[in-house]
């Protein structure tokens, strides 16, 4: 079992720069990022096209390595391939083959993954029905919708159970209600005590669902923190009163606490929400480049 001290994600100053073809231009995607995500948490990654999410992504899953800097799974450096082991991955738009079934396209990551076939009968029935697709066992994923796609590659990326699983847009181009299940899985993995990074540009989804978040704006992480504290409006402090009069809320700051029959409920920072921080703090721009709302 992993040292609960030990990171399940730590990057530290990484620094990614890819020469431009052709030109004497190098262009910066990932400047001097460090990020920690502890074991058994949701850590959401967001950020604006062309940020550097992909990269950072790519930089952590070994699939390119850094300028600068380094990353690490639970303390083993992300290019050893043995930290591998223990990530699972769901690509944005993950390439299936079309004319497996649901059934045999687990069976066959589990062979990639050196289960035995008991395992493998055992693994997919499993995955299967926590990914609500039990009904679609022996249907061609050809015929599967994106939603459908999306959970059954959410289910490969779980084969191997692993104790990270790393997900880019997970509910791209998926209708409301199976938006509702993928975050509902990513709820359940969480917990199962499985550590999640989740990107996305569905920023409600991501305060729903995540514990840290991290604004990435430009190759550098702008904000982080404990999904709460981000989202609090620090030089505020809301009230929220029961069977208060209309008089008494003229009289707040000094009756209050004698008032009969008032009861303060709550006193704290009133909350804004994760897109306006996220708006803030990458300029107000959205995708195309247009001012944010």
């Amino acid at each position: 079992m992993a040292d609960p001290a030990t990171p399940a994600v730590q990057i530290e100053h990484l620094t990614k720069v890819f020469p431009v073809p052709f030109r004497k231009e190098k262009v910066v995607a990932v400047d001097d990022l460090s990020l920690r995500v502890r074991p058994g948490e949701v850590y959401g990654l967001i950020g604006p096209n062309g940020s550097g999410k992909s990269t950072t992504m790519k930089v952590l899953l070994g699939l390119i390595s850094a300028t600068a800097g380094k990353a690490s799974i639970f303390g083993r450096d992300s290019g050893d391939t043995a930290s591998r082991g223990s990530v699972g991955f769901l690509p944005e738009n993950p390439y299936f083959y079309k004319y497996l079934t649901g059934g045999e396209t687990l069976a066959f990551y589990g062979k990639l993954c050196g289960l035995r076939r008991r395992e493998i009968r055992e693994r997919t029935a499993e995955l299967l029905a926590l990914v609500d697709l039990e009904g679609a066992r022996d249907r061609r994923l050809g015929g599967y919708s994106k939603g459908m796609l999306q959970r059954i590659g959410l289910a490969q990326a779980l084969v191997g159970e692993p104790k990270l699983v790393v997900l880019d847009e997970p509910t791209a181009g998926v209708d409301p209600a199976g938006s509702r299940k993928i975050r509902d899985l990513v709820l359940e993995l969480k917990r199962r005590g499985i550590t999640v990074i989740l990107s996305s540009h569905l920023l409600t989804q991501v305060q729903e669902v995540c514990d840290q978040v991290g604004i990435i704006f430009n190759g550098r992480l702008v904000r982080e923190g404990e999904l709460d504290e981000l989202i609090s409006i620090e030089d505020q402090t809301e009230l929220v009163l029961k069977n208060a009069s209309p008089g008494l809320l003229d009289r707040i700051g000094e009756l209050v606490a004698g008032e009969e029959g008032a009861e303060l409920l709550h006193s704290g920072h009133p909350r804004t929400t994760l897109e306006r921080l996220f708006l803030k703090e990458t300029s107000g721009e959205s995708e195309d480049g247009s001012p944010g709302r």
